[in-house]
């Protein structure tokens, strides 16, 4: 791990991090909730909201993917999803649904200032992201896709969206 130059758990509590939140609204798989826990220490987000009925640590079938982040990245458990939009929205976040909707911003294009808050919202893996929640979100950001699928799992889709914005952050 030194090799790596990786933090230890306490070295990335005390880290300053990404001002990106993960939202999962409604995300049904273990394994999914356990890669975006991952994906997310990797990238420093700043805290995942599990909102709905998503799985919340701690849970064998979550640690099988997280591999020890549930204990690193910080969650917060809502029953309502629409509730931690307003919470995110009234400590300056701007927020957005990854989804596939009309007027959605092409990830490629889409423009994240260095150091600017924003939370992104993954739904649930056949729904998406409820219609009262893109009602509530600042905008949608889509992944251009050129294969004969119309989605990508949901886990990928975070790892994909969270690169590019820590890119785009860090520019």
């Amino acid at each position: 791990m030194d090799e790596l130059q990786r933090l230890s758990k306490e070295d990335f509590r005390l880290s300053k991090k990404s001002p990106v939140v993960v939202v999962l609204e409604n995300v049904r798989s273990m394994n999914n909730v356990g890669s975006i826990f991952r994906t997310s220490d990797a990238f420093l987000i700043e805290k995942i909201c599990l909102c709905g009925f998503t799985p919340k640590p701690p849970h064998r079938e979550i640690n099988k993917t997280a591999l020890g982040a549930t204990e690193s990245v910080a969650w917060t458990a809502y029953d309502d999803a629409g509730h931690a939009i307003t919470e995110l929205k009234e400590s300056g976040y701007k927020v957005y649904a990854v989804e596939q909707v009309h007027d959605s911003i092409m990830l490629q294009d889409f423009q994240v200032m260095p150091g600017e808050k924003i939370a992104l919202v993954f739904g649930n893996e056949a729904e998406g992201v409820s219609e009262g929640l893109l009602a509530q979100c600042n905008g949608s950001i889509e992944i251009p896709q050129i294969g004969s699928k119309h989605s990508f799992n949901i886990s990928v889709a975070a790892g994909i969206v969270l690169w590019e914005i820590y890119k785009k952050q860090m520019a």
